[in-house]
């Protein structure tokens, strides 16, 4: 699996990153300056990386290799960005 987590590009461990914080495509989207639906590509893509088809396994495996430290939370900018969006 550390292989797997290895080859995710700079954008799919950020969406990861997004995904185990539980924000939603579109609040990914606004952090991201990306849309929606290419969120959702870059997620789709990394699951099926790292062999995981269910969001709480994706966030396990954020979180177990550390792309998603257990204390994690959204940064200020972060949440500026997503605004009202995300409840934290």
């Amino acid at each position: 699996m550390k292989s797997r987590v290895q080859r995710l590009t700079k954008r799919q461990r950020e969406v990861v990153r997004l995904a185990s914080l539980v924000c939603s495509q579109a609040e990914a989207g606004a952090i991201l300056g990306l849309s929606p639906n290419t969120v959702d590509i870059h997620r789709t893509k990394a699951m099926k990386l790292l062999g995981v088809n269910k969001a709480a396994l994706l966030t396990c495996v954020a979180i177990k290799f550390g792309i998603s430290p257990l204390d994690d939370k959204l940064t200020r900018t972060e949440r500026r960005k997503a605004g009202s969006m995300h409840k934290s």
